[in-house]
């Protein structure tokens, strides 16, 4: 066989895999994928790893694999980039995690920041008696007194998950201690943060003051917290590690009922749970966040703005709007502090949890700080002209391990037609942006020649190994949007083919416009229906 007929044999072979892969429909996401397959497949992606697995692990603590920091890292970055960096009246911090103790006594984390604790009085495990309950009576358990749910496990003889009788519940502080400094003592004791906002308080009087903020106004922070969780279950969803997106958002105490952000939000659809609908035992009702506010569903107008806003995020970046609802706290879920508080929650495959919480903080932090460290944490508003203590109307304060599930659950699919999974996950989202696959191993140079062009502005992948069917499927399960094929035209026209992971549909693209063309595909500039063919 002659070189030039080796090679048309290469090309038949090679077109054959691909029309294989060619144009199948899109099915949505197993439903019944439980959190221990995402655990497996999270693992054997490279996206999420039991943390220190060789000694036995520990629970409640991951690393996140190759692919699963880029995932992470794309997830905050548009979260900054839509609540920070987009807005005029957002501004960020970074704070230490471990601050003077001093903190966290005037915030009430020292003495009554936990959960209720009971024991197996046989095997000694202990669990949150909230959680048992719940398990066991199918009924909202979250928030009640160590009183309340005692009563609950006498009377309806809840037992351990051994089937051992429980103790008396009890409090239990989840506030991590160590030590600073060379000795260890109890003057030296201080506490890894269990939340973000709290730093947020403590420097509120510096950010105001070098920003020239005007009231509204929200500050905002990312990074670690850390919960010592009585039973982290659920893989990432109750860690004892993780990673927080929160927002302190301040306005005129007098200024409740003024949103100048609200006309934004009137059209957003909200699946709405008020405390009304679950005393009356009713089932959530969908409505416009206008006709939510008309009929007094909200308190505040922030409430419903705030809340479709986060939604909205969610929505924007390929998660589904039928797994979202919001549900309003009862009275006896109510921190004393608090008017209101709404929750964005989200269907897991275990039912409706919280996603983010939505708190009206009122002026209760800031009045602690200042009561605490008798520093005067009060602004002078330029509208009103008088000295005011803000007060927090609403506080979006959102998991990044929880919405990297989120994302992973909407976006799983096990597409019996392709024989494989596919993740479709948004391209801002996707840890790969493209990959860069050669047809056969004799065009290795100007595959690599492609991937070089690229590899500075888009996080591509280069993969040589295996049939270009099987090098699609392994870049479907990553969620990878396109897929850069160098062929033998590659060499004569200098152009290549580009794959898309939706519908596996392919169009040629000159190596010169490559670049633009995937950087417009990934923002959503241009999509892949409007390539010129």
């Amino acid at each position: 066989m002659s070189g030039k007929e080796a090679k048309k044999e290469t090309k038949k072979e090679a077109n054959k895999e691909t029309r294989q892969d060619k144009p199948l429909p899109k099915e949505g996401p197993s439903k019944s994928l439980s959190i221990e397959d995402m655990a497996v497949f999270c693992k054997r992606k490279g996206l999420v790893y039991p943390s220190s697995e060789i000694y036995g692990g520990m629970a409640g603590f991951f690393d996140y694999g190759p692919y699963g920091t880029e995932l992470k890292n794309n997830l905050k970055n548009e979260w900054w980039k839509s609540h920070v960096q987009s807005r005029e009246d957002i501004v960020g911090i970074d704070g230490s995690i471990i601050s003077n103790p001093k903190v966290w006594v005037a915030s009430g984390h020292a003495e009554q920041f936990g959960d209720i604790l009971v024991e197996d009085l046989k095997t000694h495990e202990r669990y949150r008696a909230d959680v048992l309950i719940e398990e066991a009576l199918k009924i909202q358990a979250d928030g009640l007194s160590a009183e309340d749910l005692g009563k609950l496990i006498k009377e309806n003889n809840v037992k351990s998950p051994k089937g051992n009788s429980l103790s008396e519940p009890r409090k239990f502080n989840l506030m991590f201690t160590t030590n600073v400094g060379p000795v260890q003592s109890e003057e030296s004791k201080a506490y890894l943060r269990a939340e973000t906002a709290q730093i947020i308080f403590t420097e509120f009087k510096n950010v105001f003051e070098t920003s020239r903020l005007k009231l509204p106004f929200g500050i905002a922070q990312m990074g670690k917290a850390f919960r010592n969780e009585i039973a982290p279950r659920h893989f990432l969803f109750r860690c004892r590690e993780f990673e927080q997106m929160e927002i302190e958002y301040f306005i005129h105490p007098k200024k409740h009922g003024e949103c100048p952000y609200i006309d934004e939000a009137m059209a957003e659809k909200l699946m709405v749970y008020s405390a009304e609908m679950q005393e009356k035992k009713q089932e959530a009702k969908e409505m416009t966040v206008k006709d939510a506010l008309a009929k007094k569903v909200f308190k505040s107008p922030w409430h419903a703005y705030w809340l479709a806003t986060e939604q909205k995020w969610f929505l924007n970046l390929g998660a589904r709007r039928e797994n979202f609802r919001i549900r309003q706290h009862k009275k006896d879920e109510l921190a004393h502090y608090s008017s209101d508080c709404w929750d964005l929650e989200y269907r897991f495959p275990w039912g409706w949890k919280e996603l983010e919480g939505i708190a009206d903080r009122s002026d209760f932090d800031l009045q602690q700080h200042m009561k605490h460290s008798k520093k005067d944490m009060s602004i002078y508003d330029e509208e009103t002209k008088e000295k005011v203590v803000p007060h927090v109307v609403a506080e979006p304060s959102l998991g990044v391990d929880r919405s990297f599930l989120v994302f992973m659950f909407d976006a799983y699919d096990d597409d019996k037609k392709r024989g494989n999974i596919v993740l479709h996950l948004h391209p801002k989202l996707a840890p790969i942006k493209a990959a860069v696959l050669p047809l056969v191993n004799k065009l290795e140079d100007k595959a690599k020649e492609v991937y070089g062009m690229l590899k500075n502005d888009l996080f591509c992948f280069y993969d040589r190994s295996g049939s270009i069917g099987r090098r699609y499927a392994r870049m479907d399960e990553l969620g990878t949007p396109f897929c850069v094929t160098v062929d033998f035209d590659s060499l004569e026209k200098e152009d290549v083919t580009i794959r898309e992971r939706e519908t596996t549909e392919q169009a040629r693209v000159k190596i010169n416009d490559l670049k633009e063309t995937l950087r417009k595909l990934v923002t959503g500039e241009m999509q892949f229906k409007d390539i010129k063919r």
